[in-house]
């Protein structure tokens, strides 16, 4: 508990880690592009920052944990950037989503000031980083991992070292191709049991801890079956992720064809101006095409 901690970015998952880490204990310090979103963490016994090169200048361990690969690169690297406050031994830890290239450029410009980068995106939506249960995949030098490790207990519920610089980041995208094909099974199963006249709550339970069972098809089917889009993560946010993924998986040469499918199925949500809602409304995507409402009663007062 001896380190001080440095927290960037109190969005959607970073203020319940923010608040997780606060609750465990750690001298924390915290810095939002937005001021306002850092008064409650004040008030809770948190220090404020006036700047991301401010708040690594009080801190030995800084987290990031913002939405893309510009402003993980802003934060870090650009002026008033954690790089000039850091002090040499310093570690920082981006645990946002970005490109796994990006991330190993970043190492490397750190490097050269003796600071250490570990990559540690995470997963399990905004319910995980509230509850301190994420799963925390991570790329960097063991000797950092351990050193880390107290605060990465803090936040989440499984984590695993899982290569050198960059080899977290790919891992969230593996993640990240499964949660949105899940996804789709979900959405095209309970558009299917809607049609068939199904009770799709008995439906569920039925198939939920069987074989077909996912974290999506728990957390997220209820969800669409209430016509509950608010967001653990959002359409916007995902697809950001899957750009990624096909970016990415166009450099080593591989085929990712469902996952280019479901990007495309995004788009055309938020064309219709639906990119703030939850990433389980890709669903509205199938009933869309198929003219069938999942929990048509409910959806009478919510669809267009």
């Amino acid at each position: 508990m001896s380190e001080r901690v440095g927290f960037i970015g109190l969005g959607i998952m970073g203020r319940g880690m923010a608040r997780n880490l606060l609750k465990a204990g750690f001298d924390l310090c915290v810095w939002n592009r937005t001021p306002e979103k850092m008064q409650p963490f004040a008030e809770a016994g948190a220090r404020t920052a006036t700047s991301p090169a401010d708040l690594a200048a009080q801190s030995d361990i800084i987290i990031t944990c913002v939405s893309d690969t510009p402003d993980v690169e802003a934060v870090i690297l650009g002026e008033n950037g954690v790089i000039h406050g850091a002090r040499p031994g310093a570690l920082v830890i981006d645990m946002s989503t970005i490109s796994p290239k990006a991330t190993q450029r970043i190492a490397a410009a750190l490097a050269e000031r003796g600071i250490h980068l570990l990559d540690a995106p995470i997963s399990g939506g905004s319910e995980g980083a509230e509850r301190g249960t994420l799963s925390i995949m991570v790329g960097g030098e063991a000797e950092q991992v351990a050193r880390a490790m107290p605060v990465f207990q803090a936040m989440g519920k499984k984590i695993t070292h899982v290569g050198g610089h960059g080899a977290g980041q790919m891992v969230k995208l593996v993640n990240q191709i499964l949660v949105v094909i899940n996804m789709l099974a979900v959405s095209e199963a309970l558009v299917f049991a809607q049609a068939g006249g199904l009770d799709l709550e008995k439906t569920l339970e039925a198939v939920t801890e069987g074989a077909a069972g996912s974290w999506m098809l728990s957390n997220r089917g209820p969800q669409v079956i209430a016509r509950d889009w608010r967001p653990g993560f959002t359409i916007d946010l995902q697809q950001k992720d899957l750009r990624l993924v096909l970016q990415t998986a166009d450099e080593l040469g591989v085929p990712v064809p469902t996952t280019a499918v479901i990007f495309n199925l995004y788009r055309t949500l938020q064309r219709a101006g639906l990119g703030h809602e939850g990433n389980h409304a890709l669903v509205k995507a199938i009933e869309r095409l198929s003219g069938i409402v999942v929990g048509a009663e409910a959806a009478q007062n919510n669809e267009a």
